[in-house]
């Protein structure tokens, strides 16, 4: 038999459901939409209340419980109810107003926050204005992880907006590239992207919470606030005092609630001078030389977040002089770089890389940036428009250099344009650095030692061997400086695949990848993995971040 809290608590629910259907069904007569206050969670920090006084609210039956730049989002029984109407008349003569069909019970919730009401009103912007001390403060205390994890543990205060400046200020503090919120069964998880890898930052984010949070991410983005089952894209600021920092959000529907992650977009974060991307002097020799020429195709590879935009608009950076024209297509602009025309793919307009390759063609450019070739059309025209006086530079997904010209032909593109069209390809990965204050060094066995000089010794005769005479093996630990990582930054390692006369030969004749990595080797090219290889003895990365990101190294599989 039930008891007696059972039975109420079961009545509650069944009232609870009662009523939103009610609301719903006045929604759908209305045409106006239906909301949710309890599910989706008002974010207690909410200003919005301060334009209608909680008395009034009560009497009209509503509650204005967002403002989104000059937009007030409203929740109301009834709109057209006398006092309900005045008001709404009253709102609109300041903001655009936003109105959606509540329950009583929705209406009971919401007006539960006028007790943290603020007695002014700040417009929510787009933009989040993080406190200078405050920023100082949590820039100083978010050292690790687990210092993260307890602070969040900590945190008691209504005020959402508090809780999502901590979750920032640590993805800053910590250097993060990404910020995921995972929701759970009973618990949700916030997770950061540093250097490449998913750390599980916290995991115990309540139901409650982690609504509030998605709510208040979603305003701040300029989302749909009702809209829970469809993905959703868009974009917000953190205002420092120094620069702007970007965040793009992207929202999925998932078993247990929405999926957030927030790309950081930090200018400070972009090494965009070509020197400081990790090359070896003979590598950077060959790159200078190639973007130095006023014609031809060079092609960056590798997976998505390989490094390959990076790499290309550090080209940029370095050909740029105000004596040339530099346009860009890309999807999307990631950071922008002064002095340089960027366009952005909308294909809600039908601006794709190709066709806005072909507008490009016709505002009369030196240097072209198409932010990915993967159709036959864009193809095409990057050849034609590398063979007819123009600098292309692009990205192509391959595994590897060699696989861009199978790749290419793969796509439409014809041997007899492209090999006289094409100057450079470069494969690309990024591996951690090791931190430089805890690394440690590995002894290394009589024959590992052998096995490396043999290495050394047997690498292409441009590469200058003298750095790695005295090399040494290190392995990551993990400190206070690197957040009990062990690592700190990324680098990349490189395989260019520069195209002369011999190898233009052989793409005439459609030749396989084998045939194509013999000619690279004759050539001189040194692969990705004995550039890391490379980075790995002079102590700047480890085996396993090379091993990680290029494959297993056999040889040195007992280091």
């Amino acid at each position: 038999m039930l008891s007696k809290s059972d039975l109420d608590e079961r009545f509650l629910k069944a009232r609870r459901a009662g009523e939103e259907n009610d609301a719903k069904r006045r929604a759908a007569l209305l045409d106006i939409p239906y909301l949710n206050l309890i599910s989706v969670t008002v974010p207690t920090e909410v200003k919005a209340l301060t334009f209608v006084k909680s008395g009034a609210a009560r009497a009209a039956k509503l509650v204005p419980f967002q403002l989104l730049r000059n937009k007030l989002f409203i929740g109301a029984f009834d709109p057209h109810l006398p006092e309900a109407a005045t008001l709404i008349e009253e709102l609109k003569k300041k903001h655009e107003v936003q109105i959606f069909i509540v329950s009583l019970a929705s209406l009971e919730h919401a007006w539960s926050y006028y007790r943290y009401a603020p007695d002014e009103t700040k417009e929510i912007s787009g933009q989040v204005n993080i406190d200078k001390d405050r920023l100082a403060e949590l820039f100083e205390k978010i050292k690790t992880l687990e210092i993260l994890e307890r602070e969040l543990d900590e945190f008691k205060s209504p005020l959402v907006s508090q809780l999502l400046e901590i979750v920032l200020s640590g993805a800053m503090a910590l250097k993060a590239s990404d910020i995921h919120m995972e929701p759970g069964q009973e618990m949700s998880a916030l997770r950061y992207r540093i250097d490449g890898i998913l750390h599980t930052a916290y995991s115990k984010f309540n139901a409650h919470t982690y609504r509030s949070v998605v709510m208040r991410i979603k305003l701040l983005s300029n989302l749909k606030l009702n809209v829970m089952d469809e993905p959703q894209d868009g974009r917000f600021t953190v205002g420092l005092a120094n620069r702007d920092i970007e965040i793009r959000t992207s929202i999925i529907p998932s078993e247990f609630g929405e999926t957030i992650v927030m790309r950081i977009l930090d200018p400070l974060a972009l090494k965009v001078n070509l020197e400081e991307l990790g090359w070896r002097p003979d590598d950077l020799e060959i790159v200078k030389k190639e973007i130095a020429k006023p014609n031809g195709l060079i092609l960056t590879t590798g997976p998505t977040g390989s490094g390959k935009t990076t790499t290309l608009y550090a080209f940029l950076k370095k050909v740029y002089s105000p004596e040339i024209k530099i346009i860009t297509v890309e999807d999307p602009i990631e950071y922008h770089i002064e002095g340089i025309s960027q366009t952005q793919v909308n294909p809600d307009v039908s601006y794709t890389f190709a066709s806005g390759l072909r507008s490009i063609l016709r505002q009369d450019p030196n240097v072209i940036l198409i932010g990915e070739i993967r159709d036959k059309e864009t193809a095409e025209i990057s050849v034609n428009a590398a063979l007819t006086g123009h600098l292309v530079f692009s990205t192509l997904h391959t595994n590897d250099a060699i696989g861009a010209i199978p790749r290419f032909i793969d796509l439409g593109a014809k041997p007899n344009t492209l090999a006289p069209s094409l100057n450079l390809v470069i494969a690309q990965r990024l591996v951690r650095v090791l931190c430089k204050v805890c690394k440690v060094k590995k002894e290394l066995s009589p024959e590992i030692q052998e096995k490396i000089k043999r290495f050394v010794v047997g690498l292409p005769a441009r590469v200058d061997k003298t750095p790695y005479a005295d090399f040494a093996i290190y392995e990551h630990k993990g400190c206070a400086e690197c957040g009990n990582i062990g690592y700190r930054g990324r680098v990349s390692v490189f395989e260019l695949f520069a195209i002369d006369d011999e190898i233009r030969e052989a793409i005439y004749h459609i030749p396989s990848e084998t045939e194509l990595f013999t000619l690279a080797r004759k050539q001189g090219m040194v692969t990705m993995q004995e550039d890391g290889l490379l980075k790995v003895i002079l102590g700047v990365t480890s085996v396993a971040e090379v091993e990680r990101t290029t494959g297993i190294v056999e040889w040195l599989a007992n280091a």
